[in-house]
């Protein structure tokens, strides 16, 4: 059994899921966005630390699907005034590497990363960074997003607007 690390097919599927996931964010296709998720994921933006439990400390986002898909539900609508104007966004997204050499147990792909994101909006440039984690399922050949959890560096600072996905 060949590992994650030395799958060059696996390795390249991922990095082309990232992307596209990236893509699909900064040019607010939040429908394409949602379509990349699992019915059971979470998308998670901690506060202060990485790592506190979210259940019992304050999160900048903690969102089932159910709230993904009221979020880019406003984010698609014309009244969404948190938008107005438009964030217009580019980010990178490098140095992927996987946690485990195969799939977990319980058939999730556990992959880290690291983003450079760029925001302009009402003349004003901020660029935001942040440690990437995504469990990822493999559904019917094609993989879903269960976990997505954005460590921005500056997480216990003052932020920004951030209305648009990370």
């Amino acid at each position: 059994m060949s590992t994650i690390s030395s799958d060059i097919s696996v390795r390249s599927r991922v990095e082309a899921f990232l992307d596209h996931e990236a893509d699909c964010a900064d040019r607010h296709l939040y429908s394409e966005w949602l379509e990349l998720w699992s019915p059971t994921g979470t998308y998670w933006v901690p506060c202060n630390a990485d790592d506190y439990d979210p259940r019992h400390h304050v999160s900048i986002i903690y969102d089932d699907y159910q709230r993904l898909q009221e979020r880019c539900f406003r984010l698609s609508a014309e009244g969404a005034h948190a938008q107005d104007p438009p964030s217009r966004l580019c980010r990178i997204v490098g140095n992927i590497q996987f946690d485990n050499e195969a799939c977990s147990d319980d058939g999730e792909l556990h992959v880290r990363a690291n983003m450079v994101l760029v925001e302009v909006r009402s003349g004003l440039k901020t660029v935001y960074a942040a440690r990437l984690e995504y469990r990822l399922l493999l559904v019917e050949d094609a993989f879903r997003i269960n976990l997505k959890k954005v460590m921005l560096l500056d997480n216990d600072e003052a932020l920004g607007n951030l209305t648009f996905i990370l």
